[in-house]
């Protein structure tokens, strides 16, 4: 075969390899958008069946319709309005029509996999601002309310780190430091709990080290009557209780209900502080599993008033 020939060929083969190459790649590009777009639309929607399951059951405390709250509410479902009283979902559903919210002021939703949190503030029924918790889970396919908390807070001071005691006088914690009243159901239940019985050890030895290791960057903290505390500002009080020396107390698990979706989880609380330096109250939280650490991104933790 003449040189000329062998050259064309040649040049054939490698300008066919070379289109193959690009077909290739194309495709690849092709499929990853296709995929992108995927995932980027099923994002979208889990977030806009949030928010539309959201205002549809704050519009059912409106209209008081048992019926579509029923298909709202997780069987797990609680309440805790801003006096600290417990509503179990029967209770809820029974005084549906007597319940009453405000209409709440730019809301935030947060996305955590199969677990759902809408935040924000609204006015009380006595006219102070008051902090919601709204937590949904995907559970059978559809999103539904697994608890909702409010707190009434403050503009002026933050919280404190935790219950500190005038006398000086350390309180050994037994509960929930050594134990609680919770059988665990699952390895994930356990790794949650530990990072919270992190937490709380860290904050009565006064490390604000570990501390934050177990607790997200975004992490805030609503008490009762007080300002809300960021992660800065909460490692800062930490830090200024241990230069004060002064011991510290945590909440005593009184029950606690936990629920584990994936890479996410709630917690929902009733402590109570042995000393009594502060009234008992429920607390929720939520925590998050990121790069194998399970880390609490809020805490929300309302007075329980005595009639």
């Amino acid at each position: 075969m003449p040189i000329g020939g062998v050259r064309e060929m040649r040049w054939a083969a490698e300008l066919a390899s070379r289109q193959a190459v690009r077909r290739l790649a194309l495709a690849l590009l092709a499929a990853s958008l296709v995929t992108a777009h995927i995932v980027r639309t099923r994002a979208q929607s889990a977030e806009e069946s949030v928010a539309a399951a959201d205002r549809a059951l704050a519009d059912v405390l409106r209209t008081g319709d048992r019926t579509i709250a029923r298909k709202l509410l997780s069987l797990q479902f609680s309440y805790t309005d801003e006096a600290g009283r417990a509503y179990s979902r029967h209770e809820f559903l029974a005084d549906l029509k007597s319940l009453s919210a405000a209409t709440a002021g730019d809301p935030k939703l947060t996305m955590y996999g199969l677990l759902a949190t809408v935040t924000g503030e609204r006015k009380s029924a006595d006219g102070n601002t008051a902090f919601f918790l709204d937590i949904w889970a995907k559970q059978r396919g559809a999103w539904r309310a697994l608890a909702w908390q409010s707190v009434v807070i403050a503009d002026g001071a933050a919280a404190p780190a935790a219950s500190s005691r005038d006398d000086g006088k350390a309180i050994e914690c037994t509960n929930p430091c050594q134990t609680m009243p919770y059988r665990v159901r699952s390895p994930a239940e356990q790794d949650v709990l530990n990072a919270f019985l992190a937490i709380e050890k860290a904050s009565i030895a006064h490390d604000s080290q570990e501390w934050s290791k177990h607790v997200a960057d975004e992490f805030m903290l609503y008490r009762s009557g007080y300002a809300p505390i960021d992660k800065a500002a909460r490692i800062a009080a930490i830090e200024r209780q241990k230069q004060a020396e002064s011991p510290l107390t945590v909440g005593e698990i009184q029950a606690v209900r936990l629920s584990v979706y994936g890479d996410a989880a709630a917690m929902i609380a009733t402590q109570m502080v042995p000393d009594n330096s502060r009234p008992p109250y429920r607390a929720a939280r939520v925590w998050v599993r990121r790069n194998g650490q399970w880390l609490m991104t809020i805490s929300v933790q309302t007075d329980i008033q005595t009639p």
